[in-house]
Protein backbone atom coordinates (compact mmCIF):
# COMPACT_ATOMS: atom_id res chain seq x y z
CA UNK A 1 0.00 0.00 0.00
CA UNK A 2 2.88 2.63 1.05
CA UNK A 3 4.57 1.60 -2.39
CA UNK A 4 1.60 2.32 -4.78
CA UNK A 5 0.64 5.37 -2.48
CA UNK A 6 4.13 6.62 -3.35
CA UNK A 7 4.31 5.77 -7.36
CA UNK A 8 0.56 7.35 -7.39
CA UNK A 9 2.03 10.86 -5.56
CA UNK A 10 5.11 10.68 -7.58
CA UNK A 11 3.21 10.52 -10.68
CA UNK A 12 0.53 13.18 -10.29
CA UNK A 13 3.21 15.13 -9.11
CA UNK A 14 5.37 14.33 -12.97
CA UNK A 15 2.03 15.08 -14.48
CA UNK A 16 2.47 18.49 -13.46
CA UNK A 17 5.10 19.18 -15.51
CA UNK A 18 3.71 17.34 -18.66
CA UNK A 19 1.92 18.40 -21.04
CA UNK A 20 0.26 14.86 -21.29
CA UNK A 21 -2.29 14.09 -18.37
CA UNK A 22 -3.82 11.08 -19.83
CA UNK A 23 -2.68 8.34 -22.33
CA UNK A 24 -4.45 6.48 -25.21
CA UNK A 25 -4.34 2.67 -25.21
CA UNK A 26 -4.25 2.43 -29.31
CA UNK A 27 -3.45 -1.41 -28.88
CA UNK A 28 -6.26 -2.81 -30.70
CA UNK A 29 -7.64 0.23 -32.20
CA UNK A 30 -6.39 -0.96 -35.79
CA UNK A 31 -8.08 -3.99 -35.43
CA UNK A 32 -11.97 -2.64 -34.90
CA UNK A 33 -13.39 -5.66 -36.82
CA UNK A 34 -12.21 -8.13 -34.56
CA UNK A 35 -12.70 -6.20 -31.22
CA UNK A 36 -15.62 -8.31 -30.57
CA UNK A 37 -14.08 -11.27 -31.68
CA UNK A 38 -11.07 -10.40 -29.10
CA UNK A 39 -12.87 -9.82 -26.42
CA UNK A 40 -15.00 -13.27 -26.71
CA UNK A 41 -11.42 -14.88 -26.76
CA UNK A 42 -9.20 -13.04 -24.47
CA UNK A 43 -11.71 -13.03 -22.16
CA UNK A 44 -12.44 -17.17 -22.13
CA UNK A 45 -8.77 -17.17 -22.18
CA UNK A 46 -8.42 -15.26 -18.68
CA UNK A 47 -11.25 -17.57 -17.23
CA UNK A 48 -9.05 -20.67 -18.22
CA UNK A 49 -5.86 -18.78 -16.65
CA UNK A 50 -7.88 -18.10 -13.36
CA UNK A 51 -9.25 -21.66 -13.37
CA UNK A 52 -6.36 -23.41 -14.60
CA UNK A 53 -3.99 -21.15 -11.85
CA UNK A 54 -6.15 -21.54 -9.12
CA UNK A 55 -6.73 -25.43 -9.35
CA UNK A 56 -2.56 -25.62 -9.38
CA UNK A 57 -2.78 -23.66 -5.89
CA UNK A 58 -5.79 -25.78 -4.47
CA UNK A 59 -4.41 -28.88 -5.46
CA UNK A 60 -1.04 -28.21 -3.88
CA UNK A 61 -2.95 -26.73 -0.73
CA UNK A 62 -4.66 -30.07 -0.08
CA UNK A 63 -2.46 -32.41 -1.31
CA UNK A 64 -0.32 -33.47 1.28
CA UNK A 65 2.44 -35.38 -0.53
CA UNK A 66 3.35 -31.95 -2.59
CA UNK A 67 4.02 -30.24 0.33
CA UNK A 68 7.37 -29.95 -0.89
CA UNK A 69 9.72 -27.22 -2.11
CA UNK A 70 9.04 -27.72 -6.01
CA UNK A 71 5.24 -27.50 -5.32
CA UNK A 72 6.11 -24.53 -3.33
CA UNK A 73 7.49 -22.49 -5.70
CA UNK A 74 4.97 -24.24 -7.99
CA UNK A 75 1.73 -22.32 -6.40
CA UNK A 76 3.79 -18.95 -6.16
CA UNK A 77 4.44 -18.86 -9.82
CA UNK A 78 0.98 -19.65 -10.26
CA UNK A 79 -0.24 -17.16 -7.83
CA UNK A 80 2.32 -14.70 -9.35
CA UNK A 81 1.37 -15.17 -12.86
CA UNK A 82 -2.38 -14.95 -12.23
CA UNK A 83 -2.01 -11.25 -10.34
CA UNK A 84 -0.03 -10.47 -13.54
CA UNK A 85 -2.76 -11.64 -15.79
CA UNK A 86 -5.16 -9.52 -13.49
CA UNK A 87 -2.94 -6.49 -13.59
CA UNK A 88 -3.18 -6.51 -18.09
CA UNK A 89 -6.15 -8.35 -18.89
CA UNK A 90 -9.01 -6.88 -17.35
CA UNK A 91 -8.50 -3.30 -18.58
CA UNK A 92 -8.01 -4.64 -22.02
CA UNK A 93 -11.25 -6.20 -21.91
CA UNK A 94 -12.99 -3.04 -20.92
CA UNK A 95 -10.88 -0.78 -23.77
CA UNK A 96 -11.96 -3.55 -26.47
CA UNK A 97 -15.81 -2.86 -25.24
CA UNK A 98 -14.95 1.09 -24.91
CA UNK A 99 -14.50 4.31 -27.27
CA UNK A 100 -12.35 6.31 -24.53
CA UNK A 101 -9.61 3.83 -24.04
CA UNK A 102 -7.89 6.73 -22.02
CA UNK A 103 -5.67 5.98 -18.49
CA UNK A 104 -4.22 8.66 -16.73
CA UNK A 105 -0.62 8.78 -15.64
CA UNK A 106 -1.04 7.86 -12.35
CA UNK A 107 -2.81 4.38 -13.52
CA UNK A 108 -0.08 4.06 -16.05
CA UNK A 109 3.05 4.14 -14.00
CA UNK A 110 0.54 1.40 -11.10
CA UNK A 111 0.18 -0.59 -14.06
CA UNK A 112 3.63 -0.21 -15.33
CA UNK A 113 4.69 -0.97 -11.28
CA UNK A 114 2.73 -4.06 -10.90
CA UNK A 115 3.02 -5.71 -14.68
CA UNK A 116 7.09 -5.19 -13.98
CA UNK A 117 7.21 -6.16 -10.44
CA UNK A 118 5.26 -9.30 -11.00
CA UNK A 119 7.25 -10.09 -14.04
CA UNK A 120 10.65 -9.94 -12.12
CA UNK A 121 8.95 -11.77 -9.59
CA UNK A 122 8.40 -14.52 -12.30
CA UNK A 123 11.96 -14.99 -13.32
CA UNK A 124 13.41 -14.89 -9.71
CA UNK A 125 10.81 -17.58 -9.08
CA UNK A 126 11.57 -19.71 -11.97
CA UNK A 127 15.78 -19.66 -10.71
CA UNK A 128 14.93 -20.66 -7.73
CA UNK A 129 12.94 -23.26 -8.91
CA UNK A 130 16.11 -24.65 -11.25
CA UNK A 131 18.38 -23.98 -8.08
CA UNK A 132 15.73 -26.59 -5.94
CA UNK A 133 16.06 -29.13 -8.78
CA UNK A 134 19.61 -29.44 -8.58
CA UNK A 135 19.79 -29.59 -4.90
CA UNK A 136 17.19 -32.32 -5.28
CA UNK A 137 19.24 -34.03 -8.06
CA UNK A 138 22.76 -33.19 -6.19
CA UNK A 139 22.31 -34.09 -2.60
CA UNK A 140 18.78 -36.32 -2.69
CA UNK A 141 19.76 -37.42 0.40
CA UNK A 142 20.28 -34.03 2.06
CA UNK A 143 17.09 -32.41 0.52
CA UNK A 144 15.05 -31.82 3.34
CA UNK A 145 18.00 -30.38 4.98
CA UNK A 146 18.93 -27.57 2.46
CA UNK A 147 15.73 -27.00 1.36
CA UNK A 148 13.69 -26.15 4.39
CA UNK A 149 10.42 -24.01 4.45
CA UNK A 150 12.69 -21.08 6.32
CA UNK A 151 15.32 -21.04 3.16
CA UNK A 152 11.83 -22.08 0.40
CA UNK A 153 10.46 -18.84 2.03
CA UNK A 154 13.19 -16.72 2.17
CA UNK A 155 13.77 -17.65 -1.67
CA UNK A 156 10.36 -16.65 -2.49
CA UNK A 157 10.57 -13.26 -0.41
CA UNK A 158 13.82 -12.43 -1.81
CA UNK A 159 12.22 -13.18 -5.64
CA UNK A 160 9.23 -10.40 -4.16
CA UNK A 161 11.77 -7.44 -3.04
CA UNK A 162 13.89 -7.68 -6.06
CA UNK A 163 10.64 -7.71 -8.17
CA UNK A 164 9.29 -4.17 -6.20
CA UNK A 165 12.75 -2.54 -6.32
CA UNK A 166 13.42 -3.04 -9.86
CA UNK A 167 10.21 -1.90 -10.81
CA UNK A 168 10.06 0.80 -8.68
CA UNK A 169 13.19 2.19 -9.99
CA UNK A 170 12.20 1.70 -13.63
CA UNK A 171 9.02 3.43 -13.08
CA UNK A 172 10.21 6.41 -11.34
CA UNK A 173 12.69 6.66 -14.75
CA UNK A 174 9.77 6.52 -17.17
CA UNK A 175 7.27 8.71 -14.80
CA UNK A 176 10.22 11.17 -14.50
CA UNK A 177 10.48 12.03 -18.20
CA UNK A 178 8.17 15.00 -19.43
CA UNK A 179 5.26 13.80 -21.92
CA UNK A 180 4.74 16.89 -24.26
CA UNK A 181 4.07 15.22 -28.08
CA UNK A 182 1.66 12.89 -28.73
CA UNK A 183 -0.45 10.99 -26.11
CA UNK A 184 -1.19 7.97 -28.15
CA UNK A 185 0.45 4.60 -26.61
CA UNK A 186 1.02 2.23 -29.58
CA UNK A 187 0.00 -1.23 -27.05
CA UNK A 188 -2.48 -2.22 -24.65
CA UNK A 189 -0.88 -1.70 -21.83
CA UNK A 190 1.90 0.45 -20.26
CA UNK A 191 5.09 -1.04 -21.48
CA UNK A 192 7.96 0.42 -21.26
CA UNK A 193 9.33 1.39 -24.47
CA UNK A 194 5.62 2.53 -26.20
CA UNK A 195 5.37 5.14 -22.92
CA UNK A 196 9.13 6.25 -23.32
CA UNK A 197 8.32 7.02 -26.82
CA UNK A 198 6.13 9.65 -26.14
CA UNK A 199 8.51 11.61 -23.80
CA UNK A 200 10.08 14.68 -25.35
CA UNK A 201 13.34 14.45 -22.91
CA UNK A 202 14.61 10.77 -23.09
CA UNK A 203 18.14 10.60 -23.11
CA UNK A 204 20.35 7.82 -24.19
CA UNK A 205 21.97 7.65 -20.51
CA UNK A 206 17.74 6.83 -19.02
CA UNK A 207 18.01 4.43 -22.27
CA UNK A 208 20.77 2.46 -21.16
CA UNK A 209 19.98 2.44 -17.48
CA UNK A 210 16.38 0.86 -18.13
CA UNK A 211 17.95 -1.30 -20.75
CA UNK A 212 20.89 -2.61 -17.47
CA UNK A 213 17.57 -3.16 -15.37
CA UNK A 214 15.92 -5.18 -18.23
CA UNK A 215 19.45 -7.23 -18.81
CA UNK A 216 19.77 -7.44 -15.22
CA UNK A 217 16.18 -9.09 -14.61
CA UNK A 218 15.85 -11.60 -17.74
CA UNK A 219 19.46 -12.22 -18.55
CA UNK A 220 20.66 -11.96 -14.76
CA UNK A 221 17.66 -14.66 -13.81
CA UNK A 222 18.27 -16.85 -16.73
CA UNK A 223 21.98 -16.98 -15.79
CA UNK A 224 21.29 -18.42 -12.59
CA UNK A 225 19.10 -20.81 -14.21
CA UNK A 226 21.82 -21.78 -16.86
CA UNK A 227 24.11 -22.73 -14.17
CA UNK A 228 22.13 -24.79 -12.05
CA UNK A 229 21.01 -26.88 -15.46
CA UNK A 230 25.21 -26.94 -16.25
CA UNK A 231 25.88 -28.58 -12.57
CA UNK A 232 22.48 -30.98 -13.03
CA UNK A 233 23.51 -32.07 -16.72
CA UNK A 234 27.33 -32.73 -15.35
CA UNK A 235 25.66 -35.02 -12.02
CA UNK A 236 23.36 -36.33 -14.59
CA UNK A 237 25.93 -37.76 -17.26
CA UNK A 238 27.82 -39.38 -14.42
CA UNK A 239 25.35 -41.42 -13.41
CA UNK A 240 25.62 -45.28 -14.03
CA UNK A 241 22.32 -46.23 -15.04
CA UNK A 242 20.58 -45.13 -17.98
CA UNK A 243 16.95 -45.49 -15.56
CA UNK A 244 18.50 -42.88 -13.26
CA UNK A 245 19.44 -40.67 -16.05
CA UNK A 246 15.78 -40.63 -17.08
CA UNK A 247 14.12 -40.24 -14.18
CA UNK A 248 16.65 -36.99 -13.08
CA UNK A 249 15.83 -35.53 -16.45
CA UNK A 250 12.35 -36.13 -16.03
CA UNK A 251 12.11 -34.24 -12.30
CA UNK A 252 13.41 -31.20 -14.88
CA UNK A 253 11.49 -31.26 -18.23
CA UNK A 254 8.89 -29.32 -17.27
CA UNK A 255 10.36 -26.75 -15.55
CA UNK A 256 12.87 -26.73 -18.62
CA UNK A 257 9.75 -26.25 -20.95
CA UNK A 258 8.09 -23.22 -18.91
CA UNK A 259 11.69 -21.10 -19.13
CA UNK A 260 12.07 -21.39 -22.62
CA UNK A 261 8.76 -20.33 -23.24
CA UNK A 262 9.14 -17.80 -20.80
CA UNK A 263 12.58 -16.43 -21.78
CA UNK A 264 11.26 -17.23 -25.43
CA UNK A 265 9.07 -14.59 -25.50
CA UNK A 266 10.02 -12.04 -22.91
CA UNK A 267 13.89 -12.12 -24.82
CA UNK A 268 11.85 -11.25 -28.26
CA UNK A 269 9.98 -8.25 -27.11
CA UNK A 270 12.62 -6.65 -24.38
CA UNK A 271 16.37 -7.27 -25.78
CA UNK A 272 16.20 -7.04 -29.53
CA UNK A 273 16.75 -3.81 -30.81
CA UNK A 274 13.72 -0.82 -31.12
CA UNK A 275 12.41 0.63 -33.85
CA UNK A 276 9.05 2.69 -34.59
CA UNK A 277 7.67 -0.06 -36.80
CA UNK A 278 8.45 -3.02 -33.85
CA UNK A 279 5.65 -1.59 -32.27
CA UNK A 280 3.25 -4.01 -33.22
CA UNK A 281 5.15 -7.33 -33.32
CA UNK A 282 5.94 -6.51 -29.66
CA UNK A 283 2.13 -5.73 -28.71
CA UNK A 284 1.45 -9.26 -30.66
CA UNK A 285 4.10 -10.68 -28.73
CA UNK A 286 2.95 -9.25 -25.76
CA UNK A 287 -0.43 -10.85 -26.49
CA UNK A 288 1.21 -14.61 -26.27
CA UNK A 289 3.25 -14.12 -23.13
CA UNK A 290 0.63 -12.26 -21.03
CA UNK A 291 -2.25 -14.81 -21.96
CA UNK A 292 -0.68 -18.14 -23.69
CA UNK A 293 2.08 -18.09 -21.13
CA UNK A 294 -0.01 -17.75 -18.07
CA UNK A 295 -2.27 -20.39 -19.16
CA UNK A 296 0.27 -22.81 -20.55
CA UNK A 297 2.44 -22.91 -17.12
CA UNK A 298 -0.14 -24.85 -15.41
CA UNK A 299 -0.84 -26.83 -18.15
CA UNK A 300 2.83 -27.69 -18.92
CA UNK A 301 3.27 -29.27 -14.99
CA UNK A 302 -0.44 -30.98 -15.29
CA UNK A 303 0.78 -33.10 -18.50
CA UNK A 304 4.10 -33.57 -17.45
CA UNK A 305 3.32 -34.52 -13.58
CA UNK A 306 2.06 -37.71 -12.42
CA UNK A 307 1.12 -36.44 -8.63
CA UNK A 308 -0.03 -33.06 -9.45
CA UNK A 309 -2.61 -35.26 -12.20
CA UNK A 310 -3.59 -36.82 -9.06
CA UNK A 311 -4.43 -33.99 -7.04
CA UNK A 312 -6.50 -32.03 -9.73
CA UNK A 313 -8.06 -35.10 -10.12
CA UNK A 314 -8.89 -35.16 -6.61
CA UNK A 315 -9.78 -31.21 -6.43
CA UNK A 316 -12.36 -31.56 -9.54
CA UNK A 317 -14.19 -34.68 -7.98
CA UNK A 318 -14.69 -32.56 -4.93
CA UNK A 319 -15.97 -29.44 -6.68
CA UNK A 320 -18.42 -32.03 -8.60
CA UNK A 321 -19.75 -33.57 -5.56
CA UNK A 322 -20.34 -30.26 -3.88
CA UNK A 323 -21.73 -28.73 -7.16
CA UNK A 324 -25.66 -28.82 -7.38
Amino acid sequence: LYLWRRVATYTKRMGNHSTVSTFLLWGFSSFSDLQDLLFVMIFFSHVTILAANTSVMVAVKLSHNLHTPMYFFLCGLSFSETCTTVVIIPRMLVDLLSDSKSISIPECATQMFFFFGLGTNNCFILAAMSYDRYTAIHNPLHYSILMTHKICFQLMMASCITGVVVSLCIVLIVFNLSFCDSSIIQHFFCDITPVVSLACDYTIFQKMVLLAFTVFVLVGSFILIMISYVFIGSIVMKMPSAKGRYKAFSTCSSHLIVVCIHYGFAGFVYLRPKNSDSFHEDMLMAVTYTVLTPLLNPIVYSLKNKAMQIALKKVLDNICRFSP
